[in-house]
């Protein structure tokens, strides 16, 4: 489906696609660009190609994925990959990709600070912005328009404001979990204008007069939800999702405190909403903010437990589970920490812990 999108975009629309490596990036510097972002999550499942072996077994299965997959040329319709500066493994692969896999097309990187906010980190994150820019105007053939990055801006505003108010309702939508999150992970490679489109329809789904969803409402932080049997496995055993902090999804939707200033320097506003995101420790490494946002995540949405879900070996997802674990455990919160491979589906083992957390907090919540 991807690659025939991805096509047609460029036949009927002339538009150049990247692909994209989790998980921060500028995209209204694409979108102003009139670039295609097309996220590459891995993809979950059996490597596609032995050049995942070039790699040690214990990086994490999201960059081995990506290696073999691009390198076998599953990659090929796109005309570019970025890569973000989201960890060691993500960062190297910009050049594993060329030594080891074949790949001839540009390789850009976007080195995003890590830490709190600073004068100087602000400043090098601007020229990261404005380099970016620069390689994807060698791509495109043509220089940024500011107004253009204004205007983009705006769109995704527009796009996480959105999704922000079905994911703070989602009780009140007549979807399963599963649907609900196909749903907004089309964002992953749909052009802009479509996924709004898609969104406000979600929206309007909405049935704010109905009563809650029946179940164990349960938050999830982590990584990426795949595999999405998860989701089904959830939904069998009698609970839902009522507040996700997945990198992929969650925590990537920035609802500022206040509006950014795009009547002057628009990267100055991107620096602003970079800023501005939920805590992630791929940007960040505040674990007592991040922390303090997830207790305060749980106490607003009423979920009973708590489930820790990350991909086996992902280092800075990692780094954070001893402090999560300690913050929830001194509330009283039941919590669960799932480690599992980028499958494709789910193992028994771990759909027979999903059950028995489900009816454990459950029990809990009826006593």
């Amino acid at each position: 489906m991807r690659k025939a999108y991805v096509a047609r975009q460029r036949e009927a629309l002339g538009r150049k696609s990247v692909a994209v490596l989790p998980v921060h990036y500028p995209k209204e510097i694409l979108t102003a660009m009139d670039v295609l972002a097309v996220e590459l999550w891995g993809p979950p499942g059996s490597p596609r190609g032995p050049e995942a072996g070039r790699l040690q077994t214990y990086v994490c299965a999201v960059v081995r994925n990506a290696l073999a997959f691009m390198a076998g040329g599953h990659a090929d319709v796109v005309d570019a990959a970025l890569f973000p500066h989201t960890c060691d493994s993500v960062q190297g692969l910009a050049t594993l990709v060329t030594d080891f896999g074949g790949w001839s097309k540009p390789s850009f990187v976007f080195q995003h600070p890590k830490g709190p906010t600073r004068a100087s980190a602000r400043k090098f994150l601007i020229a990261e912005l404005r380099a970016l820019a620069a390689w994807l105007g060698t791509l495109t053939g043509r220089p940024l328009d500011v107004e253009a990055l204004r205007r983009a801006i705006r769109l995704h505003r527009a796009i996480d404001e959105t999704k922000a108010r079905v994911l703070a309702r989602r009780e009140r939508l007549p979807l399963s979990d599963r649907e609900l999150y196909e749903a907004l992970r089309r964002g992953e490679w749909l052009w802009p204008e479509e996924h709004l489109d898609e969104l406000r329809e979600l929206e309007g789904k909405l049935a704010l007069d109905a009563p809650p969803r029946a179940g164990v409402p349960l938050m999830v932080t982590g990584y990426v939800p795949e595999p999405m049997a998860l989701l089904d496995a959830l939904d069998d055993a009698g609970a839902y999702v009522v507040r996700d902090d997945w990198a992929a999804v969650g925590r990537r939707v920035v609802v500022p405190r206040c509006a950014p200033d795009l009547d002057g320097d628009p990267f100055e506003a991107l620096a602003t909403l970079y800023y501005e995101a939920p805590e992630c420790p791929t940007r960040s490494l505040d674990q007592e903010a991040r922390t303090r946002r997830l207790l305060s995540l749980y106490d607003e949405s009423g979920a009973r437990g708590v489930i820790v879900h990350e991909p086996k070996f992902c280092e800075p997802e990692a780094f954070d589970v001893p402090a999560i674990k300690r913050a929830f455990a001194e509330r009283g919160a039941p919590l669960l920490y799932l480690e599992t491979e980028l499958e494709t589906e789910l193992s028994g083992q771990t759909t027979t812990r999903l059950e028995a957390f489900v009816e454990m907090v459950g029990a809990r919540r009826a006593a």
